[in-house]
């Protein structure tokens, strides 16, 4: 065992929309040190379970998951099987995709895999019917939130130019 330790990456975040109509996806993510808050934020949320919000791993089939470990937490309460198959069948193999795909690319440094987890807020809308859009739109935006979580995206100067400029696809302001 060596005394060298490795630097530590901290607590960082993402976010990404991604997609449009009932496949929108929309992440919320959260990477950092397994011996840190979001370690802590993962055990808690794993043991934590809640009627209509199973958290689960993201994983490329069952005893194949991604590394990082990553929980997703589903983001809309899943009231029936259609919606727990789009969270549990294209949503979970989007995210877990994209997880291993942002470290076969480098963004998530190889040597870092054990020692960090991730957790995505997963929204998958009750009335998304498309499951290949659904896992394309969901793996676009994993891969978009652990780029900006990675790289401090949007910088703050970036966010205040825009601030006045830009719309929110939910709310227009009267």
């Amino acid at each position: 065992m060596s005394n060298v330790s490795k630097p530590k990456l901290g607590i960082r975040f993402g976010e990404a929309l991604v997609g449009e109509g009932n496949e929108v996806a929309h992440i919320d993510l959260i990477i950092g040190d397994k011996d840190g808050p979001a370690g802590i934020a993962f055990a808690f949320g794993l043991a934590h379970q809640s009627r209509g919000h199973t958290k689960l791993y993201a994983v490329i089939t069952p005893n194949w998951p991604a590394k990082p470990f990553t929980l997703i937490v589903p983001k809309v309460t899943i009231e029936n099987m259609k919606q727990a198959e789009m969270i549990f069948g294209p949503a979970q193999y989007a995210v877990a995709k994209a997880v291993v795909d942002s470290v076969a690319e480098g963004v998530i440094p190889k040597d870092i895999v054990d020692d960090v987890v991730i957790i995505a807020g997963v929204f998958i809308h009750p009335a998304a019917k498309d499951p290949d859009k659904v896992y394309q739109y969901n793996y676009e935006a994993v891969k978009l939130a652990i780029k900006r979580a990675m790289t401090g995206e949007p910088k703050i100067d970036d966010i205040l130019a825009q601030k006045d400029k830009l719309a929110h696809p939910f709310y227009q302001k009267k």
